[in-house]
Parts: structure tokens; sequence; C-alpha cells
């Protein structure tokens, strides 16, 4: 497998990891309901309140991810490996 191969492997994951916290609440028809009530909130409620921590599980993996891949791909491309930041140097300041 080439390292393009596997960064567009690492985006399609990436693609897919976000997919339900944008899909989920679009759907209107899965949570349009009031049973059955959590703590006496109706499933409308506490169901995106769910979807906003699995929104956040989701994005926090699929962000790390995408820095990696970002990397991989500004070297992949002869670009250093973080912006602003000239190759060969540690980035730190002139003494």
């Amino acid at each position: 497998m080439t390292s393009r191969d596997h960064g567009a492997r690492r985006w399609s994951l990436i693609c897919l990891l976000l997919l339900p916290a944008v899909v989920l609440p679009l759907w209107v028809s899965l949570y349009d309901r009031e049973d059955p009530k959590l703590f006496g909130f109706p499933f409308y409620y506490w169901f995106q309140f769910a979807l906003i921590l699995l929104a956040v599980a989701l994005t926090l993996p699929a962000y790390f991810l995408a820095l990696g891949a970002d990397r991989a791909d500004r070297v992949r491309h002869g670009l250093p490996a973080e912006p602003g930041r000239p190759e060969g140097r540690d980035g730190g300041e002139a003494r």
C-alpha cells in the first residue's frame, strides 16, 4: 500500500467518524417522539443532548487523525510537517 492510499484511507475514516454527527441530527423522524422519558425529560430532549456527547466523542479522534493526515500529506509533498516552521529548525526563538 502506498502512502497515497494510506492517506486516502485515513481521510475516509475521518469522514466516516464525522458522518453520524451530521446525519443523525438531520434525521428528525428518528427522535420526533416523547417516549421513553429519562428523568422526566421527553426522548426528544435527552436524545439531542446525547447527540452532542456523541458528536464530541467522534470529533476528537477525527481531529487528531486529521492532524496526522495533514502532517503526512505535507511531508509527502515536500513541505515542512508543521505550517509556518522552516524544515530543519526546532521552531525556537533566536537567542
